[in-house]
């Protein structure tokens, strides 16, 4: 059963999302007063200022903080140092919320997830001295930082991840929908790396959209629209395999609930809460079925 596990919210599944124009933004207390209802007593923060006072915010619905979502540009000598600053104000304020763990995406530095520019082998090298600084001024804060495969930033296909692996000490972050969406199976994956699984992001996907996205042929908001992401089980990432790789190697860590959601005006605001409910439902019982013979299970 889920009880046994460290189980947390985001709110992007109920449409919250750093990207302007990304679509209707919930009230965060209908949020978090959501998240509460079904059970969860973690989330993940968030964009910048969606909880105008986190810990308070927080505290009111009876909330811990996992940590949060950092996507800032590491490839670019403009920036760098605009990037590790950003990241060391992240990290104060999720350490003063109680939270574990910085969860950082290579940004192009372009508006939204929808292009993605190609790096040249310097710009590369940057990037692993950027995420290596971050690395270190988080922990300055007592928090981890993990690396998130994201579709639309500069570690998106298995090739990037591999690279990135090979380059960079920092563990990642299995968010099983992107990883999926930029071509690699985030189940292989677990066991290629077991060691260097940081952190996890729980997602379904459609595989018909994600190959479309992957294809160029549709973009990534678009496809986000259009019910790329599932509730858990409803679409092609296995996540019972996936969960059975990282149980069978100890992982003891964080399982965060994401569904990239994005509302309109027209969308029922039950929708969210009522997915989460059902990638609840489908999560508890995979665990159920797991053996107990993890070494810590949180």
């Amino acid at each position: 059963m889920t009880a046994g596990f460290k189980i947390a919210g985001a709110p992007i599944s109920w449409g919250v999302s750093e990207v302007p124009g990304w679509g209707r933004l919930l009230a965060a207390d209908h949020v978090l007063a959501e998240m509460a209802e079904l059970g969860l007593r973690a989330t993940e923060l968030g964009p910048p200022g969606y909880l105008p006072d986190p810990q308070s915010d927080l505290a009111r619905h009876g909330l811990d903080l996992v940590g949060g979502f950092l996507a800032v540009p590491l490839h670019d000598a403009a920036t760098a140092r605009a990037s590790v600053d950003a990241a060391a104000q992240a990290a104060e304020q999720m350490a003063r919320c109680g939270g574990e763990v910085v969860v950082l995406a290579a940004a192009t530095g372009l508006t939204g997830y929808d292009e993605r520019p190609a790096l040249g082998d310097q710009e590369w090298r940057r990037l692993i001295e950027t995420a290596d600084r971050i690395a270190e001024v988080v922990a300055g804060h007592g928090l981890r930082t993990v690396l998130h495969p994201h579709v639309g930033t500069h570690v998106e296909t298995e090739e990037e991840v591999e690279r990135f692996v090979a380059d960079s000490p920092m563990p990642l972050c299995l968010d099983t929908g992107h990883l999926l969406i930029g071509g690699t199976d985030p189940v292989a994956l677990a066991q290629r790396h077991p060691g260097r699984i940081g952190h996890i992001h729980l997602k379904d996907v459609r595989a018909d959209l994600a190959e479309q996205v992957r294809a160029g042929a549709v973009p990534f908001t678009a496809a986000v629209a259009q019910g790329l992401f599932v509730p858990l089980g409803d679409g092609d990432v296995d996540t019972e395999a996936m969960l059975r790789a990282v149980h069978r190697a100890g992982y003891a860590g964080w399982y965060v609930l994401e569904q990239d959601t994005a509302l309109d005006e027209r969308s029922p605001v039950d929708v969210p809460r009522r997915d989460t409910a059902r990638s609840l439902a489908h999560l508890d019982r995979i665990f159920a079925r797991l053996p107990e013979d993890q070494p810590d299970r949180g």
